[in-house]
């Protein structure tokens, strides 16, 4: 073996050592965030059950929830799924990731909603303020379940092979195993 194909392969080991290192990082981080969730949502119990909750950030006020504790249990509720669906956004490999913004919208509304001092009701007309986005998603999803299907009369694949084409798919041995984890 000459002496560039040696050095060039040690430039190739080291970039796909340095790949798998980073994405080895990144998914132990996600792991953790997701493994973390049930103890970011029992935070809620070390608010005090009174009616002004003072921290180190400000005095909080629980207006119509009569407790902070109920106003922080209410708001964990919704920052938690939210937290997760953003999480499962980012990190999905499949053609219908979009829908996860139907979820997304619903859960920021409500977060914002129970955030709105003023609110009496909360978790209430949210429908309203979601049609305008699954007016938009709605078809775009359904419009590339169209193309698929008129892939898969034309090219005689099926449906398995198609999702394939369409999932961002790691392209060695090690890629995929790290898809498993």
């Amino acid at each position: 073996m000459s002496n560039k194909q040696q050095k060039s392969k040690k430039r190739e080991s080291l970039t796909l050592t340095g790949k798998l290192s980073k994405n080895l990082v990144l998914g132990s981080v996600i792991a953790t965030l997701i493994s973390i969730t049930p103890y970011l949502f029992y935070l809620q119990e070390s608010v005090p059950d009174t009616k002004t909750w003072n921290t180190f950030f400000g005095v909080y006020h629980s207006g119509t929830f009569g407790s902070a504790n109920i106003a922080m249990w209410v708001l964990t509720g919704k920052v938690i799924p939210l937290f997760l669906l953003f999480l499962w956004f980012f990190t999905c490999r499949h053609w219908w990731y979009h829908t996860l913004l139907v979820p997304i919208a619903m859960y920021t509304y409500q977060t914002f909603d129970i955030l709105n001092k003023e609110a009496e009701f909360i978790d209430s007309n949210q429908l309203i303020y979601m049609i305008p986005i699954m007016a938009i998603i709605i078809p775009s999803i359904y419009l590339i379940r169209a193309r698929i299907f008129n892939k898969v009369n034309e090219a005689n694949k099926s449906l398995e092979e198609l999702e394939e084409e369409f999932k961002i798919s790691p392209k060695n041995f090690w890629g995929k195993i790290k898809e498993y984890f």
